[in-house]
């Protein structure tokens, strides 16, 4: 079966950057990674590339910011009172917190502190890295109905109501 819209995809991966470096894998997790086609769970660029695999299938990809967690934005840097985080004693960098502005949650991340000022950044971590993604397709099958509704996959993998 070829992967497609709707089909729920099992994968191995290894995230590097262009040198090299890791930033992510499967093997790390000790899971692989489980989703559902077409559905935007997975960055732009990989689900692209993904199209049309089989089962077996190992491939490399590099996928540009653009293609995977978009680029970075400098506005998205914001230097705000460390008084504005009300019940952290012992504030962090990279400890992540959820926002809300404009009806929106986003997450940001503590990239700096400076006396009473904390350095958020609401940009993905990922935001402006060029990835390369070594994925190895493990199993293809068709989404459940209930999967294509709830836009998720359900079972050994997925989420469980």
């Amino acid at each position: 079966m070829q992967i497609a819209d709707n089909t729920v995809v099992i994968l191995d991966y290894t995230v590097t950057n262009p040198e090299g470096d890791l930033i992510d894998s499967s093997s790390e997790t000790g899971e692989p990674l489980t989703y559902l086609h077409g559905n935007g769970d997975i960055v732009p660029g990989l689900e692209q590339a993904l199209t049309g695999r089989r089962v077996g299938d190992n491939f490399q990809i590099t996928v540009p910011p653009e293609d995977g967690y978009g680029e970075r934005y400098d506005d998205l840097v914001q230097v705000v009172s460390r008084d504005q985080f009300v019940g952290i004693d012992n504030m962090e960098i990279g400890m992540q917190f959820q926002t809300e502005a404009d009806g929106e949650v986003h997450v940001v991340t503590v990239t700096a502190l400076e006396g009473d000022e904390v350095v958020v950044d609401a940009n993905h971590p990922l935001a402006g890295e060029t990835l390369v993604f070594d994925v190895t397709v493990l199993e293809v099958r068709p989404a459940t109905t209930e999967e294509i509704q709830h836009g998720h996959v359900h079972g050994a993998g997925g989420h469980h109501h």
